[in-house]
């Protein structure tokens, strides 16, 4: 009760911030007569010293923000006919605060949009402006492009199906970008996919303004975007790798000072495979190559290795069992099947491939974000809409942005009826299709909201019986939806449209329909969120328009029939409502508000929750495309990094063959180290060489014949070249590490929630298990990138050619990676045929019966404890 009385003595936070930006507008008001009086060029001069002036940093934007509005209001009459009201000034000033604008549908958001997009675009750093599809990003850089290029500012638009990467550059190069969420994050994805900081499309993510930011931001954020793809390992090499493992002879290790025998050997105990000259020759000669161990055979020598471990490392029955044709990994701690499980680095492959049976390959994630995190990254982020406040909290909590409330430009006269409420759905659409009737002999247009397609095909199938003539609208098609929602508003149009599409197109009506009593809203059903209730009713009563609008519910509706359908049911009863009948009432109409206040609690709590984990992720994807950002920056000092992950290795080395500093020297096993030296890095040591070091001297030598080993072979290219193959190399490493990792993080996340029933928190979990998965990454990583520098082999009259090879290489990866990748993101508000990502314990698709995880999802590289 008091705060009620304090806000109508005082009134409330919002009425106190909207007086705040009353006093500007008055401001920018005064200035018109003065911008009014310039000719075109006059205006265009006075622009260009206030540009001036804020990037030489003689000004702030704040301090010319007066001037700029009232410029780009003139600027707006001259080229697009539309003044901007004084509510669209303070829209402005809320948008350029890194708020959100609340404003009434028809209010003109678009035009809005232009006051800050200008003022911070002067700093030529870039400003993009989100929409909810390509025809409003088309629309709109079209018709507000008149005011940017008026004022020398230039305008890109990113829309699905720009290919050409140069020209999808070149868009964002322009001062004000337009696009979809979809577009913008997908580039970004894809960006830190590049192996060459020149071919990244997008720029710094400085300023952003998201138009229907409710939709974007809270509706779409449910789920990540996510670029998949095929793995990069043909099948085929798999076969032939096995059948070269196969022919090749098996030696003895050799003792001290003896030659080595056979093709390879195998160490047992450290279960380690280590090539011999001869098999490495051999190799090359079933193969078909010149050089095993080139760039553009790597996939052939991994899979060669991995095969040599499958036939001699790997025994049927006792590491895995062949079942129904499949190879099932035995763990080695219960001696159970675990199925679903697969080794990883192409291992499993290689024994698919021994035991002859149906090699297995999946798509994986090759990157993926949350909108919630893609649009924190902004410097400043802004954002419209005509639904804001009953996710204000929510808002405020994951993106930091206020919600402001404009006032409309003229009173809203809509007459919002209360809901009708009836016992079953079949009377309540017998009801509706009576209404459509009685509004349509009269003229006036009738726009009718359903919460499914399913729901609007049955009300169409009612319409078509009754021959009353309209559209339907429930399908992504976003240029007939923009002009089925435009003639929404013509007389005796009735129109059927699913959970409100067409958004951002206005209904215009002509003074015989505003006559008639203008649009008239007819809901069939309540949606779970207020927010879309209120979207739908906004349709009606723009500008001042006449328009009413009433929500026809039944027992049976979802929202009902969860939430207090009985005590509803048994008021009914006792009113002796007859088949056919309803009851009006404000208080059951506040009872289904408080429901859907219920629902919109959950799913903000759902939505919270499932960011949490994701930020978790989301700092380690940050470190790891910094990390990939200083590679492709060409003065990284890759050569002191390289150095330092050698020392790094070596001090492992040492400690796998058990050599601690403090130890007694006779008690080195130089042999066990010589051993892995040479499995790891393809180095040969001599460890008679080596005995009597000390620790500090040993771990010196180790690393300075590595080292030696190493510049031998990188002598043969110049230093621009050894830069370049070392650091794509290391990108390679980096990528493929990465993806491994995100898988790995993906079933952690399946399972971590098991955790709660031994009394534990699965986040805290989920934080510590994460972490230690993330240094085994940077670990993986540094080994992966230092085996394969040492292990390269350049040949000195094939330099050019070795260098010339690299780069096609780069080409043919990236042509694969854009070719083979998939764009997944699934809105939870839209319909459409986007794929959605199956459950793995639902039934498969197929039709098969099976659970989806052992039937068409059951391949893949799976991560395990013996991964």
């Amino acid at each position: 009760m008091f705060l009620q009385f304090a806000q109508k003595l005082f009134g409330t936070q919002n009425d106190r911030e909207v007086k705040r930006y009353k006093k500007r507008v008055e401001a920018i008001n005064a200035l018109e007569s003065t911008y009014e009086a310039m000719d075109d060029e006059g205006l265009k001069e006075a622009f260009a010293v206030l540009k001036k002036r804020v990037n030489e940093e003689k000004a702030t934007l704040d301090s010319v923000l007066t001037d700029v509005f009232a410029i780009v209001r003139e600027v707006s009459k001259r080229t697009t006919g539309m003044r901007h009201f004084d509510v669209q000034l303070i829209g402005g000033l809320v948008l350029h605060e890194g708020n959100i604008a609340e404003m009434k549908t028809g209010e003109g958001k678009t035009l809005v949009a232009t006051l800050p997009v200008v003022l911070n675009a002067m700093t030529g750093k870039g400003v993009h402006v989100v929409t909810v599809n390509d025809y409003l990003a088309k629309r709109d850089a079209a018709d507000m492009g008149k005011i940017y290029e008026f004022l020398g500012l230039s305008v890109g638009v990113i829309v699905a199906g720009l290919h050409d990467e140069a020209l999808r550059k070149a868009q964002y190069e322009s001062d004000i970008t337009y696009g979809t969420n979809n577009e913008f994050g997908f580039d970004y994805l894809r960006d830190n996919m590049k192996y060459h900081a020149k071919d990244k499309a997008q720029r710094k993510h400085h300023y952003v303004i998201v138009d229907e930011v409710d939709s974007i931001l809270i509706d779409e954020a449910r789920t990540p975007l996510i670029i998949s793809g095929p793995t990069n390992r043909t099948l085929d090499s798999y076969k032939r790798a096995n059948d070269v493992a196969a022919k090749l002879t098996r030696g003895e290790i050799p003792k001290e000072g003896e030659p080595s025998n056979g093709d390879f050997t195998v160490d047992e105990k450290n279960r380690t495979i280590v090539m011999t000259e001869e098999g490495i020759t051999r190799a090359e000669e079933l193969f078909g190559v010149d050089n095993l161990y080139s760039m553009e055979n790597a996939v052939l020598s991994h899979h060669l290795d991995q095969a040599l471990k499958a036939q001699n490392l790997f025994e049927k029955d006792v590491d895995y069992v062949v079942k129904e044709g499949e190879v099932i990994i035995v763990d080695e701690f219960t001696g159970r099947l675990s199925e679903g499980r697969r080794f990883s680095e192409g291992l499993h492959q290689a024994l698919e491939a021994k035991e002859g049976v149906a090699i297995q390959e999946e798509s994986q994630t090759l990157a993926d974000i949350t909108f919630q995190n893609y649009f924190r990254m902004y410097e400043k982020l802004a954002g419209m809409t005509g639904t804001a406040q009953t996710e204000a909290t929510e808002f405020a909590q994951i993106y930091k942005l206020n919600v402001v409330s404009i006032p409309t430009n003229v009173t809203v006269v809509r007459e919002d009826k209360n809901d009708l409420i009836y016992k079953t759905e079949r009377e309540k659409f017998a009801a509706v299709v009576e209404e459509i009737k009685r509004a349509n002999v009269l003229g006036q247009p009738v726009l009718v909201g359903t919460a499914s397609i399913e729901k609007s095909e049955h009300l169409h199938a009612l319409l078509k019986k009754e021959k009353i003539a309209h559209a339907v609208l429930n399908a992504k098609n976003h240029e007939k939806e923009a002009q089925i929602i435009q003639n929404a508003g013509i007389k005796g149009a009735v129109t059927i449209a699913t959970n409100m599409a067409g958004r951002g197109v206005d209904i215009k009506l002509t003074d015989e329909v505003k006559a008639l009593g203008g649009l008239y809203i007819i809901a069939t059903e309540r949606h779970e969120s207020r927010r879309i209730d209120n979207q739908l009713r906004g349709r009606a009563g723009r500008q001042g328009d006449p328009g009413q609008s009433r929500f026809y519910l039944s027992l049976e509706d979802n929202l009902l029939r969860i939430f207090g359908s009985d005590r509803i049911k048994a008021i009914m009863e006792r009113l002796g409502i007859e088949e056919g009948e309803s009851i009006e009432s404000r208080m059951v109409t506040r009872a289904v508000e408080n429901a859907q206040k219920k629902v919109e609690n959950l799913h903000f709590e759902s939505r919270k929750h499932l960011l949490e984990y994701d930020d978790v992720a989301n700092q380690q994807r940050k470190t790891i495309y910094n990390f990939r950002n200083d590679l492709l920056n060409p003065e990284y000092n890759i050569e002191g990094k390289i150095e330092e992950i050698r020392l790094e290795y070596v001090a492992g080395a040492l400690q796998r063959a058990e050599i601690f500093e403090g130890g007694l020297k006779e008690e080195y096993d130089l042999e066990r180290l010589s051993a892995l030296i040479q499995n790891d890095m393809g180095l040969a040591l001599d460890a008679q060489s080596l005995k009597g070091l000390d620790y500090d001297v040993l771990l010196e030598e180790v690393t300075a014949k590595l080292k030696e080993n190493y510049e031998t072979k990188m002598a043969v290219v110049d230093k621009v070249q050894r830069h370049e193959i070392e650091r794509i190399l290391y990108l390679q490493v980096l990528d493929n590490a990465w993806r491994e990792h995100l898988y790995q993080m993906d079933i952690l996340k399946t399972g971590i929630g098991l955790r709660g029933y031994n009394q534990k928190d699965p986040l805290t979990e989920y934080k510590k298990e994460s972490y230690n998965l993330f240094m085994e990454l940077v670990e993986r990583i540094k080994f992966e990138s230092i085996k394969t520098l040492q292990r390269i082999r350049l040949r000195d009259e094939k330099a050019e050619e070795e260098r010339a090879k690299m780069e096609e290489m780069i080409r043919r990866m990236e042509a694969q990676q854009n070719e083979g990748a998939r764009l997944e993101h699934e809105s939870a508000s839209t319909e459409g045929a986007v794929e959605k990502k199956i459950p793995r314990n639902d039934p498969c698709p197929c039709g098969s019966g099976k659970k989806y995880k052992v039937c068409c999802g059951k391949s893949g590289p799976k991560r395990g404890i013996l991964a």
